[in-house]
């Protein structure tokens, strides 16, 4: 292959996913400039890209509205998913490790039960995890988000894939040095994990901020809602109301995508070396 066929190639290779790119990213730009929208273009039948006027009427009605505190729904669900996504850490790190490098009977089986949950759809749990959540007095506060869907096999699955890759010489030399099976956890195994650690976090924590279908039957009051149910209220309230509809869509994003663009590069190395590829 000529140097300048390789090139021809990779020129059509780079407009393919530069086409891709574009499709897949004109929803969140078509939302962003409907948000800056007037009530009127918003909701016209002929779409515009750039707004016209460009207004910002739609995030000041939004925040100031008394009947849907969306501020107090986003530090909800701000602290909703940063609390699940730590627990998650939390739970799946040693449960992952000890699947991963320690030998006892019926790791394996463990590890296949633990593999197994995952093929049960989390909409059959949602009676059982009620009626726990209800004996705990947690209905109607954060820790009912928070708590339930925690000790999840996912993280285990994900961060086990990840301990295998690391050498077991590392862990040998620290046992040489004296450090017990917990020592080597904490000092020598988690730092190593920090790509897949961070990874994780933002899975679950982008999974808790997504959440729509629990938080809407055990959070009651409106001041206790977290993002996406009370911008489910809300958009029966406002069906009409695009503008302010995408105008709060927004301000769910942001969280999210700041998250992803800080943590990018360890996400993408804590994938690549977890077997979750493609």
């Amino acid at each position: 292959m000529t140097r300048d066929t390789r090139g021809v190639r990779r020129a059509l290779l780079h407009l393919v996913l530069a086409v891709v790119a574009a499709l897949y990213l004109s929803p969140l730009v078509y939302m962003v400039s409907t948000s800056f929208k007037t009530r009127e273009g918003a909701g016209s039948t002929d779409p515009q890209w750039i707004p016209d006027p460009f207004t910002a009427d739609a995030y000041r009605e939004i925040l100031s509205s008394q009947d849907s505190p969306i501020l107090t729904w986003f530090v909800n669900s701000l602290i909703a998913a940063t609390g699940h996504a730590a627990l998650v850490l939390v739970t799946a790190a040693p449960a992952a490790y000890a699947l991963a490098r320690l030998d006892f009977r019926g790791r394996t089986a463990i590890f296949t039960m633990v593999v197994a949950t995952l093929f049960v759809p989390p909409v059959v749990l949602l009676i059982p995890n009620f009626l726990i959540v209800n004996e705990l007095a947690w209905v109607d506060s954060l820790p009912a988000v928070i708590v339930p869907a925690a000790a999840g096999a996912f993280g285990v699955f994900f961060l086990r894939q990840f301990f295998l890759t690391l050498p077991e010489e590392l862990e040998e030399a620290a046992e040489l040095d004296g450090c017990n099976r917990w020592q080597i956890f904490t000092t020598v195994v988690l730092p190593l994990a920090r790509p897949a650690l961070v990874t994780l976090f933002l899975l679950a924590f982008l999974t808790n901020w997504n959440d729509f279908l629990w938080p809407i039957y055990v959070l009651l009051s409106p001041d206790s809602l977290t993002l996406p149910a009370g911008l489910g209220n809300f958009q029966g309230a406002n069906n009409i109301r695009y503008d302010l509809l995408m105008a709060g869509a927004v301000i769910a994003s942001l969280p999210v995508i700041a998250l992803y663009l800080v943590a990018q590069r360890w996400v993408i190395e804590g994938i690549s070396r977890s077997g979750l590829k493609g």
